[in-house]
Parts: structure tokens; C-alpha cells; sequence
């Protein structure tokens, strides 16, 4: 991913908290079998000696998984909030008319080493961590327990997990950084009322 200055992101706690708030991401697998990219979503945990570890899983039928058994290097990417931003927001355009449109964003890249996991153990702690992630928000929250067990055995034998040790975390936020203070307030307020407040408020 091309990163100017402007927009780089390195502070790894801040691309961490990105990653978990915008979890559902892009698994890129590249080899001499081609590129493919599966839209899964994640789990982010600790792990010793790395940025993080990343849990997924696939369908077993999904054949991509079997290009991970030996190990291999993959990309993982999360996407924030994006929003197309109109020359007519900035204040210079009255002033000199050198403006031109853009899309301001949030994107973080994770690469790391993947390992297929196939324990029925492992898997259902994943789908517990993965599934209580997201229910937190709910009032009352559903918990993988809560469906018969003979039932969730059989989903689980269904899919495969993989997990990522993260060695490299890219972030990237475009936020109209390079603009002047006047373009930057108005890029805000026009985000705002467009209804991009999540971009309106990295600004």
C-alpha cells in the first residue's frame, strides 16, 4: 500500500484498535497458484513475540484453505470509514479554484505467517471469542452455548481455522492532512452533513 507521510499511521496500539473496531476484513493469499481474497471475519488476540494473532476461519469446501497447510505468508486488510470528498467543501476553491476531488479513508494492512487448524477444541473457542466479540453490543447477548451442542459440532466440523501471527501492521489514514486548516474544516462539516460522521470525526 503507497503511504505519503501525511497519511502514514504507525502507532501499533492505534492500528490494533482499528483492526478490532473494523474486524471484518480481506484475506489475501498470493502463490504460484494465483491470488485470491476471501471477505472473513477476524478475532484479534496477543501472542508472544508478535504485533498480534489473527484468528478466522473458512469452509472446509472452500478449497483456498489448502494452499495454507504447509504455511505461507498472507496479507490480511481492514477497511474504516471512506468517503468521496467534493472540491466544493474547500474554502480555496472560492479563492483560487485549484482544487480537485478525492476519498479520504481508513485502511490497515497485517501480514503475517498463516497456520491451518483443524482441532475441534480450538475452533469452537475461536467461534466463542469471535461470537461474544460481537454480541457484547446486543442487550442480551446469544453465546454459541446456546444452540444444541450436537448441532454446533457439526458446523464446526464444517469450517477451518486459520490463524496469522502478525509481523508487519501498515495503517494508513487519509484525513485531508495536506489540506489548510479552512479546507480540512469544511471537508468535516460537509462529511457531517453528508451523514460520514465516523469520517468527519478523524478529521
Amino acid at each position: 500500500m503507497y503511504v505519503p507521510t501525511h497519511f502514514s499511521q504507525d502507532d501499533t496500539e492505534t492500528l490494533l484498535r482499528y483492526v478490532r473496531e473494523y474486524s471484518f476484513g480481506l484475506l489475501v493469499i498470493a502463490d504460484e497458484q494465483g491470488i485470491e481474497a476471501n471477505h472473513v471475519p477476524f478475532h484479534l488476540g496477543e501472542a508472544d513475540g508478535a504485533l498480534g494473532v489473527l484468528q478466522c476461519h473458512l469452509a472446509r469446501a472452500n478449497p483456498v484453505w489448502k494452499r495454507l497447510v504447509q504455511g505461507a505468508k498472507v496479507l490480511a486488510v481492514f477497511q474504516g470509514p471512506d468517503a468521496y470528498v467534493t472540491p466544493s467543501w474547500y474554502a480555496t476553491k472560492a479563492e483560487h479554484g485549484r482544487v480537485v476531488p478525492t476519498w479520504n479513508y481508513l485502511a490497515v494492512h497485517a501480514e503475517g505467517q498463516a497456520r491451518v487448524v483443524e482441532d475441534h477444541d480450538w475452533l469452537g473457542r475461536h467461534l466463542r471469542a469471535l461470537t461474544n466479540q460481537h454480541e457484547a453490543r446486543q442487550a442480551q447477548p446469544w453465546r454459541v452455548d446456546d444452540a444444541p451442542r450436537d448441532y454446533t459440532d457439526k458446523l464446526i466440523r464444517a469450517i477451518v481455522g486459520i490463524e496469522i501471527r502478525i509481523d508487519r501492521l501498515t495503517g494508513k489514514l487519509k484525513a485531508s492532512q495536506n489540506q489548510p486548516e479552512a479546507n480540512r474544516a469544511g471537508v468535516k462539516a460537509g462529511l457531517a452533513q453528508d451523514g460520514h460522521s465516523e469520517m468527519a470525526d478523524l478529521i
